[in-house]
């Protein structure tokens, strides 16, 4: 008896020593460290791409409540937008209902769009061409946009937004 406990002690002070995953599907270890730069982990471009999706389908069905859940409003949240100065999260939340509240209709593309994931981090880039419809009028911008999202036990968050004109020709 003893000694299947001091086998079963020696395997597992391995596992620990030799930094395995014991709970691991293959139960094999993973000794090379995951290269943040060029791991493309697709995996979770895809969770963020349903993210993306959310984002502007809750937009459309102009459903603020559901965008707002989209944002991690903590300390770190920061949004720039419009060559203005900093905006924290109560700032941002205001402005999305306002936007949200103010439209009748929301199209949209979301042009070179990339997705760049470095573990439980993301950086989302593209070029926005939004037509929202405010009233009777179909307004037209054209943005340059960098969401950083941050995984949490609740799916991808956005920790900040980067809102810019793009020069259109």
């Amino acid at each position: 008896m003893n000694t299947s406990k001091n086998l079963l002690f020696i395997v597992a002070l391995f596992y620990f020593i030799a930094g395995c995953d014991v709970n691991a599907a293959d139960n094999k270890c993973n000794d090379q460290p995951v290269n943040l730069l060029t791991e493309q982990f697709q995996e979770s471009q895809a969770e963020i791409q349903i993210v993306l999706d959310g984002i502007f389908t809750s937009i459309q069905e102009k459903d603020a409540d559901k965008l707002i859940s989209y944002h991690a409003y903590v300390e770190k949240f920061t949004e720039f937008r419009d060559s203005e100065p900093r905006f924290n999260s109560q700032e941002n939340e205001a402005y999305e209902r306002g936007f949200v509240g103010a439209i009748s209709g929301f199209d949209y593309n979301l042009g070179d769009l990339k997705i760049a994931v470095y573990g439980d981090v993301a950086v989302v880039t593209f070029h926005a061409d939004f037509r929202p419809t405010i009233g009777e009028d179909v307004m037209q911008i054209w943005g340059s946009t960098t969401l950083v999202f941050v995984k949490t036990v609740n799916g991808w968050k956005i920790t900040h937004e980067h809102h810019s004109p793009l020069n259109v020709g």
